[in-house]
């Protein structure tokens, strides 16, 4: 039983772990777009 609950504690840190890399690399890809609209329109 200690098993499963630390395969599924260490599951969830790694799937927190890699959707905060996920949401940051969506904010830099969204602030990139955001600039070269700003570029476009100057």
């Amino acid at each position: 039983m200690k098993k499963i609950i630390l395969a599924l504690a260490l599951f969830a840190a790694i799937s927190s772990i890699s959707a905060c890399e996920t949401v940051a690399g969506a904010g830099r890809d969204l602030e990139k777009a955001g600039e070269a609209v700003q570029r476009a329109a100057d």
